[in-house]
Order: structure tokens, then sequence, then C-alpha cells
């Protein structure tokens, strides 16, 4: 990354850039060609100045005509056009967008989709038949990229994967018995009272009271 665009200015589209690089003059120079973060879609600076009363460069790209196009440029991040000054290992996201991912045990997850940032870590987003899945891009979870080579290797397990980490049922083997259902209150009141009746019938706590004795009253 060596932008992001904080700001516009004018109608004519200028935005203003956060530099986040060591070299502005060389990476914002006039005919230098810039990409937003994980698009293919080219930049190409037409003007550039260092802003005179604070930090940041003010940049005027070809491609962007109007105010409109320049707001939908803010909180972008800029990549460079080459790679040839990045670092062994790190990559565009328009190197991760469309690459496989798979597990370690072999499994197939899906096609990566989009690419995000959140909490200063990137995340791939990868289309199922189920649904998106998001994977955090950390040491432990991804064990191997290398887009060049189409590897994406994912840790199954520390993404707690149920369904990619446990294999399928074989079809051989008989169906689990069902689980034993559990009474409903109303049954299960039904049965306390049963077992109480029972208890009381034994020690002689529920016998019918006798009758009170009859006296004859005087005539």
């Amino acid at each position: 990354m060596v932008g992001l665009v904080r700001g516009v200015r004018g109608l004519r589209g200028q935005v203003r850039v956060e530099v986040l690089t060591d070299d502005p003059e060389g990476r914002f120079g006039v005919g230098a060609v810039l990409f937003r973060e994980g698009s293919a879609t080219a930049l190409t600076v037409a003007e550039s100045s260092p802003v005179a009363d604070g930090p940041g460069w003010w940049l005027l790209f070809g491609e962007v005509r109007d105010r409109a196009g320049a707001e939908a440029l803010k909180d972008v991040y800029l990549e460079a056009a080459d790679d040839a000054t990045r670092e062994a290992g790190t990559w565009l996201w328009s190197d991760i967008v469309g690459l496989t991912a798979r597990t370690t045990d072999g499994r197939e997850l899906g096609v990566v989709t989009d690419v995000y940032r959140t909490g200063g870590a990137e995340v791939y987003t990868v289309g199922r038949e189920r649904g998106e899945l998001d994977i955090p891009a950390v040491r432990g979870v991804i064990v191997e990229l290398d887009p060049p080579r189409g590897v994406l290797l994912v840790d199954a397990e520390a993404l707690a994967l149920d369904e990619v980490a446990e294999p399928d049922q074989d079809p051989s083997r008989p169906p689990r018995p069902p689980a034993p259902r559990r009474p409903r209150r109303r049954e299960r009141r039904a049965r306390r009272a049963a077992a109480e009746a029972a208890a009381g019938s034994a020690d002689g706590s529920n016998a019918p009271p006798p009758e009170p004795p009859t006296t004859d009253e005087p005539g």
C-alpha cells in the first residue's frame, strides 16, 4: 500500500492522500499508475503536489472526471502499479481473488471472491454452495499462500469447520439410532404422581380414614 484517500477538494475530482510510502515523489509523480486495493482498474496520476498546510499529497487522476468520482475513492487504499518493490511473500488483493481455497486434508472450500480489511487484518471471503465463508489471513489459519502457483492452503481445524474437518458418514454404515425422546412436562408430572401414590399405598399413608363412631341421640 502506498496511500490512503482521506478527502476530496473542488469539483475536478482532486483527492487528498495519506502517504504510506517512503517515496511519495516517485509513487505519486505525474504519470504514475496506482490501483484501488483489490482492483485491476488503473488510476493514472495527472496532477500531484504535497499538501502545503499539512501531511499528505493532493492527487488528480486522469480517470476521475468530477467530485462524485473522487468521493467514491474516499477511505480507499491505493496500491502501486508494479510489484518489483514488494517484499517477498506479499501480494496484491487482486492476486488473491480467484484463488481456490483448499484445506490441509485435501478438501476444496471454494473460490475467493473478495478481500477486505478489519481490525488491522485481512480477511478472504470464499464463496461456497452453503454460503460465504470468511477466512482470516493470519498465521495458524493460512498454511500456505502462493498465488503464482494458485495455492491457498487453509488449516480447517484452526477454523473449526465441522463439515470440513469431519468426513462424510460412510453410506455403508447403518444410521445412528435416534436419541431417546425426552418426556414432556405433563408426562413427567403423571409419572411423579403415580410414584407418590404407589409409595403411599405401601406405608398406609394414603389409606382412607376410618369412619367416625356413631352415637345414639337421646329421645
